[in-house]
């Protein structure tokens, strides 16, 4: 595997998705199957999930949008497709907008996101193509619990269901991410966790996507569409302690994403930084200058530490902290202007891990339209609170007497600092240790 495939990619290395953007152009509308958590007659664009867009591109219009957009962000590493269908049942769109892209600069990564339903019959293509980076979506190895999960699959010209569908699509998906695997394509496997479905089977998934040459395996919560066939009959998201569970029985067979933010299909920036709602945020930019883009990577790239590697430390102790950060591995962010944590482990050797992302919104902030219940402030905060009521410490920027005084009620230590995320999370650690055992 080459280091510099994986370097500048936010999804596939932690610690690039601190630094480098990413672009999503969604060309691919149709879809070959149907899951229970989605429902694809919904659409809101105030939601951040897989699967939304807000407008439909031709190849040569996303095209236009990828060289507009590498002018104003020379971060800008890897260009995907991801939907809002399937790219792969969308081939001759898909394939176009990825031959334009690559005609605009030929060092960009590009990536492709699929169900890996028609992934054997395109493989010889995308590494014709350069396409560096797969992730397939594979929800289940065994076709009994694939029933539960999927509804039906369009397959040549004919419609499966149940247990005959789920099983078509999982053979066919193996068969791709072996095929990817010995094309020399870095392949990630994202799984979504369904507590009373696939919970305890996603350690199976791991195991053969393994055994298979998958890179890593990214198991995503639960999130129901609204009006889809999981929301009609009750079904729930994990909770906190189920995802950081089957993460961490997953992790020590194989590599794990756990920054994984489940973007928008028309997702453009930093990974918990998505602009696509907001470019009028882009800086204005008259050109793309390729020499000036290069150098700028580059001055990222000599920053950086590196491959992320997972610890191999005791975490029997270990202690769980919030972190503040607008990006750059740094403490960065106020707490009030947070919009989302990343939570960390770190134990008695002072080693850290991400163990996953909080956001403090929910999916739909849409206000009037999606029932805002009017309490506001209050509300949000009772919420954080709630979501990070397993953490001991808060790293951030800056925060107000009145809610410091509340975490501090309900057993959260907030700090403020700012610099190099691991460094803080070390020193203050081992400072709170050496307080309590003073204490004591």
């Amino acid at each position: 595997m080459s280091e510099s495939a994986l370097s500048k990619h936010p999804c596939y290395n932690e610690e690039a998705h601190h630094h480098f953007a990413r672009m999503h152009v969604a060309v691919a509308p149709k879809c070959n199957i149907r899951c229970n958590y989605c429902n694809p007659k919904f659409d809101c664009v105030n939601e951040s999930r897989p699967g939304v867009v807000s407008e439909v591109l031709s190849p040569e219009e996303a095209g236009e949008r990828v060289a507009q957009t590498m002018a104003q962000l020379p971060n800008l590493s890897v260009v995907g497709i991801a939907g809002p269908g399937d790219p792969l049942a969308n081939a001759e769109e898909t394939f176009r907008a990825f031959r334009i892209i690559a005609s605009l600069d030929p060092d960009i990564h590009l990536c492709l996101s699929t169900n890996g339903l028609m992934l054997p019959d395109h493989v010889e293509q995308i590494k014709e193509l350069g396409i560096r980076h797969v992730t397939v979506t594979m929800n289940a190895i065994d076709p009994d619990i694939g029933a539960l999960i999927y509804e039906k699959v369009a397959y040549n010209g004919q419609l499966f269901r149940s247990r005959e569908a789920a099983a078509l699509l999982i053979e066919r998906q193996l068969r791709g991410i072996g095929m990817l695997a010995k094309a020399g394509v870095l392949c990630k496997v994202n799984s979504v966790h369904i507590p009373e479905v696939n919970g305890e089977h996603l350690r199976e998934v791991t195991l053969k996507v393994k055994e298979l040459g998958a890179f890593s395996h990214n198991i995503m919560p639960l999130i129901l569409s609204p009006g889809s066939f999981y929301e009609k009959m009750g079904f729930r998201a994990p909770t906190n302690e189920e995802s950081i569970e089957v993460q961490q029985a997953s992790a020590q067979i194989m590599k794990v994403m756990r920054h994984c933010r489940q973007c928008r299909a028309d997702a453009v920036g930093m990974l918990g930084g998505d602009m696509s709602q907001t470019p009028e945020l882009l800086p204005d930019a008259l050109y793309f200058d390729k020499a000036a883009r290069d150098a700028h990577q580059e001055r990222i790239l000599s920053k950086m530490k590196g491959l992320d590697a997972e610890p191999q430390g005791d975490w029997s102790q270990s202690v769980r902290v919030a972190v503040a950060t607008r990006g750059s591995g740094e403490v960065n962010q106020h707490f009030g202007h947070a919009k989302e944590f990343l939570v960390y482990e770190v134990n008695s050797s002072g080693e850290s891990r991400l163990i996953g992302v909080r956001k403090v919104q929910a999916y739909c902030n849409g206000m009037a339209e999606c029932g805002d219940d009017g309490s506001g402030a209050a509300r949000i905060f009772s919420e954080t609170v709630q979501m990070l009521k397993d953490c001991t410490l808060l790293l951030c920027s800056g925060i107000g007497k009145a809610p410091s005084n509340k975490l501090r009620y309900v057993g959260i230590m907030p700090i403020v600092c700012k610099g190099d995320i691991d460094k803080q999370l070390e020193q203050n650690v081992r400072y709170m240790s050496y307080f309590a055992s003073s204490c004591n």
